[in-house]
């Protein structure tokens, strides 16, 4: 994954939606340009990526092997 500091963990697996979704957009607010935040869930947030690519955020995503969808998401600045 992206080396960046990561300021907030949201682990939102037994979360239902909207939640996650408000959870992460709130995080993502209160970040500095070199921070992200780190997204644990239970299936991937479709919508979220949306939401994410249209307010200027990047976003890795990785798959455990206990089922676990983590996204750390981040701002790319130039």
């Amino acid at each position: 994954m992206r080396q960046v500091e990561t300021v907030k963990t949201i682990d939102a697996r037994g979360l239902e939606p909207p939640e996650p979704f408000e959870l992460t957009m709130a995080a993502l607010e209160t970040c500095a340009a070199s921070q992200s935040v780190l997204l644990l869930l239970s299936r991937e947030p479709y919508p979220l990526y949306r939401a994410l690519e249209l307010n200027g955020y990047c976003r890795e995503t990785r798959h455990r092997l206990d089922g676990t969808v983590e996204i750390l998401i981040w701002r790319e600045f130039s």
